[in-house]
């Protein structure tokens, strides 16, 4: 229980909304004059936004293992989408468990190899082999073909088909949870991961009257548009690629855009479940993303890259009377920072292992610590065990100074006179104080980290285990023997020129 001078008194429940590839600029409160999202301009009215929260890895599975671990990627060993988390880690949901919250777990997981996996049962879950509901995929972004894995009443994973959209499935299961569990004695914590806006960008995949506003609508190529792919990208960097890609890219804008409208019309739905309950006083509320997505920009579509429109990600918390309304948090927000924050507004310790940076003081408006700048990891390919795209990243309330492994290139940006990263620095005289400055405070952080800065292959070869060498991620503290199939049983079928989808 929180103390107050009255006595005891019963600790906030904890709701926490995720989109997949959401960017932090697609919304009308951030001037954004093409969106619709009258809820999420709503919710900001009565929340606290971190304007300069990043994700520590842009890409689905190491940002959400950092998420629920509140470890940095090279801890969690998640250099790849195609891994399986290490399930020996003190993660939030095992704090929340231990506190008497009741927990439930909806939605895209992505922390076991395949899309039509079950979640194992047991520590696999990270605590969430707890919840009262879990109910999740590993990916699946066909929203018209969505299903889940629930356990059955001898503990046996058993998938289930959703029928219609599955993000409105998902909002009326979660809306369930939080009528079932607004009438009880104990405090409850729902995490609902959402797909949407991740691609694919059809009007198949995305339903006509969310799509209908945006059909006329122009969406130009943004100025930092380049007509060549970048050659950095570890995947779909090939110039007939881009060609090809070129002239659907703003078809593409209009199917996300759709589909950010869609998640605030269910954001909506949500808002008035909490309300119709009478819980909005007694209620954190959180709205964030995985990560963002590029667009065209720079020569990049997708993710896996520290430019802005990739690693920033929307970040609004809601707790009425204790976290100021309508306000602005300049505090550099990274994602291993997420799980201890959260543990500090609920006035539980974090657990020693995790490496973020409880920032719950400052988030309430108060004095209290906050950390000078957010690492970022690009650790390897999206889902190859493949060497030459690893990069490292910081950003602090001003400037990007990355990285790359493969031949020592840096980048400087000030992302306050650029903010399209236009004009790299690295080369300005004036700027070598700046560049020395960042390029010592990432050496030393990544020192703290023990990141040595390996490739790609290295977590492959030393993380994991040796029974199933490509998948299963092995204990930091001596090898794990888990309940999965051997590599052998888990085929993929990548559509032509691109990966497994993540």
């Amino acid at each position: 229980m929180l103390e107050s001078a009255a006595g005891p008194v019963r600790r906030p429940n904890v709701i926490y909304m995720f989109g997949d590839q959401l960017r932090h600029d697609v919304f009308g409160f951030r001037g954004d004059r093409k969106a619709i999202t009258p809820n999420f301009d709503a919710l900001a009215g009565q929340s606290t936004s971190l304007s300069n929260a990043v994700c520590v890895s842009p890409v689905c599975a190491a940002s959400r293992a950092s998420l629920f671990t509140g470890k940095y990627t090279t801890s969690t060993g998640m250099a790849i989408n195609q891994c399986c988390i290490n399930p020996s880690h003190r993660a939030i949901a095992y704090s929340l468990h231990d506190a008497g919250y009741r927990m439930g777990y909806l939605g895209k997981w992505h922390l076991v190899d395949g899309s039509t996996r079950a979640v194992p049962s047991g520590p696999a879950r990270l605590g969430f082999q707890h919840a009262d509901v879990f109910r999740a995929y590993s990916f699946n972004h066909r929203n018209y073909h969505g299903l889940y894995w629930e356990d059955d009443a001898d503990g046996v994973p058993r998938k289930h088909a959703i029928e219609g959209y599955q993000t409105f499935a998902w909002t009326d299961m979660a809306i369930d949870f939080i009528r079932a569990s607004a009438q009880g004695d104990t405090p409850f914590a729902l995490f609902l991961s959402y797909s949407p806006p991740h691609d694919d960008w059809t009007q198949e995949n995305v339903t006509p009257q969310h799509y209908a506003p945006f059909r006329h609508v122009a969406f130009p190529h943004p100025p930092n548009f380049r007509a060549v792919p970048d050659p950095y990208a570890d995947r779909l960097n090939t110039q007939s690629f881009w060609d090809d890609a070129m002239p659907q890219m703003e078809e593409w804008r209009r199917c996300y855009y759709a589909m950010v409208h869609l998640l605030d019309d269910e954001l909506g739905r949500m808002l008035g479940a909490v309300r119709e309950a009478g819980i909005e006083d007694e209620t954190i509320l959180v709205y964030s993303s995985d990560h963002g997505e590029m667009m065209g920009s720079q020569g990049r579509i997708q993710k896996t890259t520290f430019y802005e429109e990739a690693a920033r990600v929307p970040f609004l918390i809601r707790w009425p009377g204790r976290v100021p309304a309508g306000a602005e948090c300049d505090v550099c927000l990274n994602t291993p920072d997420i799980a201890p924050t959260l543990l500090g507004l609920l006035g539980l310790p974090a657990p020693e292992e995790m490496e973020g940076m409880d920032v719950s003081a400052r988030i309430q408006g108060n004095a209290g610590p906050e950390p000078e700048f957010a690492l970022l990891q690009g650790t390897g390919h999206t889902y190859l065990w493949a060497d030459g795209f690893e990069w490292r990243a910081v950003r602090n309330k001003r400037y990007t100074y990355a990285r790359y492994r493969v031949d020592g290139s840096e980048l400087l940006f000030d992302n306050i006179e650029d903010p399209y990263q236009m004009r790299n620095l690295a080369g300005d005289p004036g700027s070598q104080p700046v560049l020395q400055e960042l390029r010592e405070a990432m050496a030393e952080k990544m020192r703290s980290l023990n990141d040595e800065f390996n490739a790609c292959t290295y977590y492959r070869d030393h993380w994991m285990a040796p029974d199933d060498p490509l998948s299963v991620i092995a204990s930091a503290r001596g090898p794990f023997v888990g309940p999965y199939p051997p590599q052998s049983s888990w085929v993929h079928h990548p559509p032509p020129g691109q990966g497994p989808d993540d």
